[in-house]
């Protein structure tokens, strides 16, 4: 949610439209010090709790936009003041709330469902970031006649770009990896679609394989957390946890590996494996969903099992000329998905 906020708001302005963001307290100074070409308002502190926050979007959002004399209301995730929907634009990051309830808690799943079709029946317009979450949007919340638009994610060169050989040795210096022998990468939030214990299992299968290294926060998938905890951060282990890392580490992190892993079974977008790409990275996914209309041809594809990412792993791992198409293709194809071109499909949809 951060890249696409920050994101978002930089290729606004880039193309030199200026907006008024509403932010917590707490996120005042770090997103004015990556966007200050915006206009900044603070919402109350007390919504730092969630039943406070979402309680004054009902009701002290729609009176702060209407004194702002806002004419279009951005909602950047599911949830919009209702009172306000007509002039309301909803972002939707992907439909697995519907379509692998399992990978959710109950509880959440209901909110974001309920949500989702508030969202397509009520709001003025919604985005999606992209075709394949669209698509599924609009099988489990059929006939309504709210607009959806599809605006695919960007990728930000300054912080994913292919790491020099001094900042991949820094790197493995650093975090006590042997640069010759290299890692196999996971970056994202372990959560069960994302497949981190079959990806456990099926790197246990390769012994000659490099160190698996997984970067993100624990999330809730029991089994895989399980896995990562007691795996810890020791140096030398063939499992390891770096929990999160800071953003100028990532680059050479994914483009210093020798195989980005990102085995997910479901995705909004994919915007770990278009960062992957972006940072020269041999990756290796899966076709659910919208990681096809990321990746293309650039990347390599496998089925979401232990079986068929170790088979996948192998072939990866013992062919460098493919590794590196892949990541001459990768970067290229990067290129082409940016936050300009993003934030134009939003100014459109503002507009309209």
């Amino acid at each position: 949610m951060a890249r696409y906020i920050v994101g978002l708001l930089r290729g606004l302005a880039e193309d030199g439209v200026a907006v008024g963001v509403v932010v917590k307290p707490d996120d005042l100074s770090w997103l004015r010090s990556v966007a200050p070409s915006h206009r900044y308002a603070v919402a109350p502190a007390a919504v730092a709790r969630r039943p406070v926050r979402l309680l004054w979007e009902q009701v002290g959002l729609p009176l702060l936009a209407l004194r702002a004399r806002a004419r279009v209301l951005h909602c950047p995730h599911y949830t919009f003041p209702l009172a306000a929907g007509r002039r309301s634009v909803v972002t939707l990051h992907d439909a697995t709330f519907f379509s692998d309830p399992d990978a959710h808690g109950a509880l959440k799943g209901r909110f974001f469902r309920l949500w989702t079709r508030l969202a397509r029946r009520h709001a003025r317009a919604t985005v999606t970031p992209s075709a394949a979450t669209a698509a599924e949007i609009a099988r489990f919340v059929p006939h309504t006649a709210v607009p959806n638009v599809v605006a695919h994610l960007g990728v930000d060169p300054a912080v994913f770009h292919e790491p020099t050989p001094e900042a991949v040795r820094s790197f493995a210096a650093e975090h006590d990896l042997d640069r010759r022998e290299g890692w196999v990468a996971f970056l994202g939030t372990v959560e069960p679609r994302k497949q981190v214990a079959a990806l456990v299992a099926a790197h246990a299968e390769l012994p000659d394989a490099p160190p698996l290294v997984v970067s993100g926060g624990l999330g809730w998938d029991p089994t895989a957390r399980d896995l990562l905890e007691r795996a810890g951060n020791r140096p030398g282990a063939r499992l390891r946890h770096l929990g999160f890392l800071p953003n100028d580490h990532l680059a050479a992190f994914l483009g210093g590996a020798t195989v980005v892993a990102y085995p997910s079974t479901g995705e909004g977008f994919g915007l770990p494996v278009l960062e992957a790409m972006a940072c020269g990275a041999a990756v290796l996914t899966t076709r659910r969903l919208a990681i096809p209309e990321v990746g293309g041809d650039a990347v390599a594809y496998v089925e979401p099992t232990a079986d068929a990412i170790a088979a996948g792993l192998a072939g990866l791992l013992a062919d460098p000329a493919l590794r590196s198409t892949l990541a001459t293709d990768g970067r290229q194809r990067a290129q082409t998905f940016t936050w300009r071109a993003c934030a134009r499909v939003h100014e459109e949809v503002y507009a309209a």
